[in-house]
């Protein structure tokens, strides 16, 4: 299942950085961020709720970039 979320973020590093870190998180099979539209495309491992699986992906974009934001 993929999931479409509006980010909020300064630069197009930082917003590699939180890409990085979604990825890396356990029950994400794949993340894209597309800084230009703010938006963070999700796609969940089967089986996994994307509302728990976010919560813990927004904890770890926190720890590469504190000021960033996603709204689940």
């Amino acid at each position: 299942m993929k999931k479409s979320y509006q980010i909020e973020v300064d630069c197009a590093n930082c917003a590699n950085k939180m890409e990085e870190a979604a990825k890396n998180t356990a029950g994400v099979k794949n993340a894209v961020v597309n800084f230009m539209a703010l938006k963070m495309i999700v796609e969940f491992e089967d089986g996994q709720e994307p509302d728990t699986v976010m919560k813990e992906v927004l904890k770890n974009c926190k720890k590469v970039e504190d000021d960033c934001e996603i709204y689940l």
